[in-house]
């Protein structure tokens, strides 16, 4: 079976470069699940109702998220009632919501989306991501051998020991939240696609989707300044991801960057 999935979705830009791109994608790879990044979709921060409809209604079967997913307080309450909109497994237990879904292909395999998201110079500090993934697939149904984990974070190092740390535990661990992708691909030792970070879906003529000018002005002249999103055309990041269904073993991770879309 193939699994696409989708970098970090980057405001107007990156939403309709992904809409279109969709499509073809479709056509070429046949995938049995697309799990889209969406928690930079709303204006580069957060996610909104009427966004999440239009990412199912142009083909995502389940999205991800990370540590903007509250920035739209709307989003709390839909969580409630919409199970495939996840936010990161290791906020505390009383959060609304779920880190953990379990999509059922059109061929009836079971796939659990596992999201997670880093502690090393992110905000806020959450539960140990490690042990948060431990007990998630502690507690998986024995019928789910696929599993694909969204690890949201900033350090390599961290991502890289968690893709470590879950070979052969499962299918895949893909890394967001950096924006910009890695060389890094690959199935590791006991069956494990990896990849560090599958970068952003937007405008590459920005500051990891922002406009150039404002994020300048914060570095170079220590001017607040407010971030606004890049508006020009997009490129859509992600990966394909080739798994054996049955042993829930990856065989291959490909890189896609689509530009211009």
């Amino acid at each position: 079976m193939k699994i696409i999935f989708i970098g970090d979705v980057m405001g107007k830009s990156g939403r309709r470069g992904l809409f279109r791109a969709l499509p073809d994608l479709r056509d070429e790879h046949e995938p049995d699940l697309v799990v889209v990044n969406a928690e930079n979709a709303a204006g580069g921060f957060g996610v909104t109702e009427e966004i999440m409809h239009d990412f199912f209604d142009n083909g995502a079967d389940v999205l991800t998220s990370g540590n903007h997913i509250f920035d739209k307080r709307e989003i709390l309450s839909v969580m409630e009632h919409e199970p495939r909109l996840l936010r990161p497994h290791n906020y505390p237990r009383e959060t609304p919501g779920s880190g953990w879904f379990v999509a059922t292909t059109p061929s009836g395999t079971n796939v659990g989306i596992l999201n997670i998201m880093g502690n090393v110079f992110m905000h806020p500090i959450l539960d140990c991501p490690f042990e948060s993934a431990r007990a998630a697939l502690d507690r998986k149904p024995d019928d789910c051998n696929v599993i694909l984990v969204d690890f949201h974070a900033e350090a390599s190092s961290e991502k890289v020991a968690m893709g470590w740390f879950l070979d052969g535990r499962v299918s895949a661990v893909v890394g967001t939240h950096t924006h910009v992708p890695t060389a890094d691909e690959r199935v590791l030792p006991q069956g494990t696609a990896y990849i560090s970070d599958v970068g952003m879906t937007g405008c590459y003529d920005s500051i990891i989707g922002m406009s150039t000018e404002k994020v300048l002005k914060r570095f170079v002249d220590k001017i607040p300044e407010r971030m606004e999103v890049a508006a020009g055309q997009a490129t859509v990041c992600g990966v394909v991801i080739d798994v054996n269904e049955k042993s829930g073993k990856s065989t291959n991770i490909e890189r896609i960057a689509i530009r211009d879309a």
